[in-house]
């Protein structure tokens, strides 16, 4: 057993030396250390390897892999195979496969076909990490277990008996009574209300919409239900394999959000994620931002690993943008910048088969002689040149709440706008303050919120009573607090809180509504400071609030649409409508300077700027996102370069500087 590497910021990914002859594996390893790869993860899917047939398990091949990698000084991160059943295991067991909302089973063929509360699966599944963690709990080239992969991704929701047997178990331990469900659920409406936990069915496909509250317990229920199978093969890695550190990758990226991983982080040794660009969008490294804040978030600012990401183009997109030159090693410094002590991708050798054959990987098709594979080994050479940065955390003065159950709730149907999403104001928010510098943690709702000077709270429709407190908290001790829209308007049970929107929020902000007044799509309403607004409005009343700025048009013309109130040592500002991306920023900036607070550096536009500070000293992390060279006012030692600046550090098209400073 070997500690996973600390002495440079690792680089690898996921190694399948079972899609290859294994003549060439000694090539593989040997290519991975000019590279400079120090880890890979094994095994991710070669369950039909190690188990070919039920109950016979052939791990000679696995152990000559992991010898080879132990010849080569590389870091083993195993995974237990659980992610994918071989067919044996589905044709056998058919009530393991998942069914959708229609009733349609989802064959086997591709991947994750099993349903999440299976407990046929579960036995096998722990079989198998059984005979795993027995045979490599010692081996020096072992670092970290790697349970599962990317949990939910295919699998959740199901809807089929088994889930269906195990939903109402679950409600039953949440509730105890039917009574206690009826309330929650607000049977009440429609004639719901049920007499016996056995009436109780998944949310399938409905004549009409379904209950609201009975689709957000099933989220909460998938969620929990893949939370116990993790803890099941993390509790026997623990019992077996004592002292190896043990995780599963999440997909924090943005459109992945069946899973409340905050809840899931606390149950990690350590967090690792993976994240892939979204070609379709406007500012995709915006979004890669964003998500490694929210990473970031999720383990508890402490420092988390990058599993998987891409070289260049994936597969599974409409249509799958390659990266252009420089850009790899600058999308994997704004991971490391943002708290990454780890680069991994998906994968060491480009398949030749399979569904993921055009997915890119560290070493392409077309062999090493390509402008890829220099990439890839100049990212080596500056990975190892990191490493004083590991262990270090990420500087911020911002926090922008984030909770995945509000989104559940959030965008249910029959709500005033169907084009309202949970997240947009979050990501427009982030946007503003990545422009000006500012770093923001993306956090929970009850983490602390007492070291940050300015909180945001984007759209949190779904509000404990709890977490409104402690915003107001924030907001007495000396933060400005800034609520938008849509927020505070339902109580975990998703019943609207009376008395006027929004609900939790009402008293802090001194303002209440009457009425939503959705825009439709493509309409823009103008506010009297020059700005504009998009998809909502909103009949505000300032009752004990200044009015900062009113619709000059739409639906309400004079009506508040922005508003201040003093509270305590801070202020609560309430937005009730999506600005434009220019007075965002101008909001944002006005907030951070009222607050206190104070930009990373001072950068032109599309420069990223984020600071990591450590026992060792303070690293800022400068990220060149234009095609025109740049200049950037600091001093110190550029780790990437490895040469002194002094004044001004000057960035190249799409260039990276990482800078030690005192």
């Amino acid at each position: 057993m070997r500690t996973w590497p600390v002495d440079r910021v690792s680089f690898g990914g996921d190694y399948n030396p079972e899609q290859w002859p294994q003549e060439l594996w000694p090539a593989d390893v040997a290519l991975m250390q000019e590279a400079g790869v120090n880890f890979a993860t094994v095994g991710v899917f070669a369950w039909s390897w190690l188990e070919p047939e039920p109950g016979r398990f052939e791990m000679g091949w696995l152990d000559q892999v992991l010898d080879l990698l132990q010849e080569g000084d590389i870091a083993v991160d195993l995974a237990t195979g659980t992610a994918s059943p071989p067919p044996w295991f589905s044709h056998r067991y058919p009530d393991t496969l998942p069914v959708d909302v229609d009733g349609r089973t989802l064959w086997p063929g591709g991947r994750q076909a099993w349903c999440p509360s299976s407990p046929v699966f579960t036995e096998h599944a722990l079989r198998l990490v059984e005979q795993l963690a027995t045979r490599y709990h010692d081996h020096p080239a072992l670092a970290m277990w790697h349970v599962s992969n990317e949990y939910a991704c295919h699998n959740l929701p199901c809807y089929c008996d088994v889930s269906a047997a195990a939903f109402r178990t679950w409600l039953t331990a949440r509730y105890h009574s039917i009574e206690a469900l009826n309330k929650a659920w607000g049977t009440a409406f429609w004639s719901q209300r049920y007499s016996s936990f056995d009436e109780v069915l998944p949310p399938r496909r409905t004549p009409t919409i379904g209950n609201p509250t009975h689709a957000l317990d099933f989220a909460r229920f998938g969620s929990d239900t893949l939370l116990d199978q993790f803890t099941a093969e993390r509790d026997l890695l623990h019992r077996l394999s004592p002292g190896v550190p043990v995780t599963t990758n999440f997909m924090t990226s943005d459109h992945f959000r069946l899973l409340d991983y905050h809840k899931w982080g606390s149950e990690q040794d350590v967090v690792s994620t993976d994240h892939y660009l979204m070609g379709a969008l406007d500012d995709p490294e915006a979004e890669l931002s964003f998500t490694a804040d929210l990473t970031r978030g999720v383990a508890g600012g402490r420092p988390w690993l990058l599993i998987e990401h891409s070289t260049s183009a994936v597969n599974w997109q409409p249509v799958n943008v390659a990266k252009a030159p420089g850009q790899m090693l600058r999308n994997s410094l704004a991971h490391v910048a943002r708290g990454a002590d780890t680069l991994g991708f998906f994968q060491w050798r480009a398949s030749r088969a399979g569904a993921e054959k055009f997915h890119s990987a560290l070493l392409p098709h077309a062999g090493t002689d390509t402008r890829l594979w220099r990439e890839v080994c100049e990212l080596g050479a500056v990975s190892a040149r990191l490493g004083e940065v590991v262990g270090s955390r990420v500087e911020s003065q911002v926090a922008i709440l984030w909770d995945y159950q509000a989104g559940w709730a959030c965008e249910q149907p029959a709500h005033p706008s169907g084009e309202l999403e949970y997240g947009q104001v979050a990501h427009d928010v982030h946007a503003a303050l990545r422009a000006l510098g500012v770093t923001a943690d993306v956090v929970h709702p009850d983490d602390d919120l007492s070291a940050y000077r300015v909180v945001v709270v984007p759209t949190l429709y779904l509000c404990s009573d709890e977490s409104a407190a402690a915003v107001a908290a924030a907001a007495e001790r000396g933060a400005h607090v800034l609520v938008t829209y849509f927020s505070g308007i339902v109580d975990g049970n998703d019943h609207i809180r009376l008395g006027g929107y929004p609900g939790a929020f009402r008293d802090l902000l001194g303002v209440w509504s009457e009425e939503f007044l959705p825009l439709r799509p493509g309409r823009v309403v103008a506010l009297d400071d020059d700005s504009t607004g998009t998809l909502w409005t909103e009949h505000l009343h300032a009752d004990d609030a200044t009015v900062v700025a009113r619709y000059a048009d739409g639906p309400l013309p004079g009506v508040a649409a922005l508003t201040r109130r003093d509270v305590g040592a801070g202020a609560a500002w309430y937005l009730a409508t999506r600005l434009d991306p220019a007075a965002m920023r101008n909001l944002m900036a006005e907030l951070v300077e009222e607050a206190g607070a104070t930009a990373t550096a001072d950068v032109p536009a599309g420069v990223e700027a984020v600071r990591r500070v450590g026992e060792g000293g303070s690293w800022l992390f400068l990220l060149n996102h234009t095609d025109e060279e740049v200049s950037v006012p600091a001093t110190g030692y550029d780790l990437i370069a490895q040469h002194s600046v002094d004044g001004a550090a000057r960035l190249g098209p799409g260039g990276s500087a990482v800078l030690r400073q005192a």
